[in-house]
């Protein structure tokens, strides 16, 4: 009893618990509860009794509650949840391994790429991740691989040796002794038990295409080789997609993007090639997703294309809180109310946000796409795949050509081309492992690049959830609209009210921008 009392005095402890015992599913994702009387780790709403709390740790990772022996409940599947918002809220080293990782950095470069990516030795970074996540670099990656792999098996007809290669597995063995140990189960098991499950849903198979379930198919379109899938990515409520998509399929760059509020779709490039997705809002307002059909060059992609869709759309931002926090200011209260869920868009290609900040700064949007389809037109990389016909250039080509192809002012041409070629030739790295401020600094580093662009790269490529563009005009011109501050330095000084949201403060105001 003392034990219990002792666990309950912990203010984090017992908030959890209460999550925990009340089934909230605002939570999951965001912590697991691990059950040790069972031997088994559950997401918060997990209709099961609630276990006492001398029985209950709570771990922020799959792999931490892996290491401690545990293995995933059958019933609530804690891995088919919105990831946890920590990792773009936090930005310190934890969370930038946690986003390279789900990138699939470690499958591709291993923990000593991870560790040089991130400027540590393999050693202390897996000190720092076993302290603070429970589980070390690779433990972490593992986990990653299994969820993925879990995914495939529920919902696709990829064979056993095709879905361990698509998880980012090195070997079938591997593959079949890691399901083992996290799910004490084999991979025909886990088919087989979803295949059960979608069958006793009402209306039968169409049903089983549920949270984080995926359909594989053979596309008509595709190269050969190629794989087409369809994914439900689960969206933590609420979730104002038709926002987020319409700002995306409004600065949409002709022959890459296309879209509009009711879905979008672009050519991206991958770790193995290139890949066509296509997106689109789904489920209801408390169980939201996004549709996601995906047509790969190699399925070994489809982690890092889940991983880099969820930053896209921000499907894992906390909603709920951030909504509260903003709608206690009475200016935005009425906005808040209007569209519950904002969120930030962000980036499948980081260095691409780069150059469309550079380009975009101070000119329209429609001036900005005209721009950019130019650029792309004359440098993109050539492709066929889902009826898109180009990939956005790359650094390389920008620093080499882009002198023949941009138009305006000499000094902004120069940046452009100075910056891509920084980029192309690895002196400034732009991608999810930075922190914000070393981003923010390296890039005003450079000539011709000032805070609101290093904000706005800062903001779309690590979903840095507080930053306020106060010089940008749409922003000014949606605060006076809420009566607000218009002039930069009074608006920052009275968004600071906002944080650690000002970022999705700043989505509120160029909303009432567009009013």
């Amino acid at each position: 009893m003392n034990r219990e009392t002792d666990k309950l005095a912990d203010p984090v402890f017992a908030e959890r618990y209460r999550a925990m015992s009340a089934r909230d599913a605002r939570f999951d994702g965001q912590f697991i509860t691990g059950v040790h009387s069972t031997g088994i780790y559950c997401r918060p709403s997990c209709p099961a009794v609630a276990p006492k709390p001398g029985n209950v740790t709570f771990y922020l990772t799959a792999a931490a509650a892996h290491e401690a022996g545990l293995r995933a409940c059958k019933r609530c599947l804690p891995d088919a949840v919105p990831g946890s918002p920590e990792w773009n809220t936090r930005d310190d080293l934890a969370a930038r391994a946690m986003r390279l990782i789900a990138d699939g950095t470690v499958e591709r470069d291993g923990v000593p790429g991870l560790a040089k990516r991130l400027g540590y030795t393999p050693r202390h970074l897996g000190r720092v991740l076993a302290s603070e996540l429970g589980a070390g670099p690779l433990a972490l990656a593992r986990a990653h691989r299994a969820q993925t792999a879990r995914l495939l098996l529920a919902g696709t007809d990829l064979s056993i040796t095709d879905v361990a290669f698509a998880a980012g597995f090195t070997s079938v063995r591997q593959f079949n002794e890691t399901m083992a140990d996290i799910y004490r189960t084999t991979p025909g098991a886990i088919r087989a038990s979803a295949k059960s499950r979608t069958a006793s849903r009402p209306g039968g198979p169409a049903a089983g295409h549920a949270d984080g379930h995926a359909d594989h198919r053979a596309g008509t379109d595709t190269a050969p080789g190629a794989a087409t899938m369809s994914l439900r990515l689960p969206a933590r409520a609420p979730f104002d997609g038709a926002a987020v998509l319409g700002f995306l399929g409004a600065r949409s760059i002709s022959g890459v993007e296309t879209g509009g509020a009711d879905g979008y779709a672009r050519a991206l490039s991958l770790p193995h090639g290139p890949a066509v997705v296509r997106l689109a809002v789904g489920g209801t307002a408390t169980a939201p997703f996004v549709e996601c059909d995906a047509t790969l060059a190699d399925v070994a992609d489809l982690a890092p294309l889940v991983a880099r869709v969820r930053r896209l759309l921000d499907l894992d931002a906390d909603a709920a809180a951030i909504d509260d926090a903003l709608s206690a200011d009475p200016a935005l209260a009425a906005s808040v109310a209007a569209a519950p869920g904002r969120r930030v868009p962000g980036a499948v290609d980081a260095e691409e946000i780069v150059f469309r900040a550079l380009i975009g700064q101070q000119i329209s949007v429609p001036a900005a796409r005209t721009a950019l389809t130019r650029l792309t037109d004359a440098l993109g990389h050539p492709i066929d795949l889902g009826g898109f016909t180009r990939l956005f250039p790359t650094a390389a080509d920008i620093a080499e050509h882009g002198r023949e192809v941009l138009r305006g002012p000499a000094k902004r041409i120069d940046t452009i081309v100075d910056t891509a070629a920084a980029i192309a030739s690895g002196e400034l790295v732009i991608d999810v492992g930075e922190s914000r401020e070393e981003l923010e600094s390296r890039l005003t580093a450079l000539p011709g690049i000032g805070p609101w662009t290093a904000g706005y790269i800062a903001m779309r490529v690590l979903g840095s959830p507080d930053i306020l563009l106060t010089s940008d005009l749409a922003i000014r011109q949606g605060a006076a609209r809420l009566g607000l501050p218009d002039e930069a330095r009074a608006l920052a000084s009275y968004g600071s009210r906002w944080a650690p949201w000002r970022s999705y403060a700043g989505m509120h105001l160029w909303r009432s921008s567009q009013a």
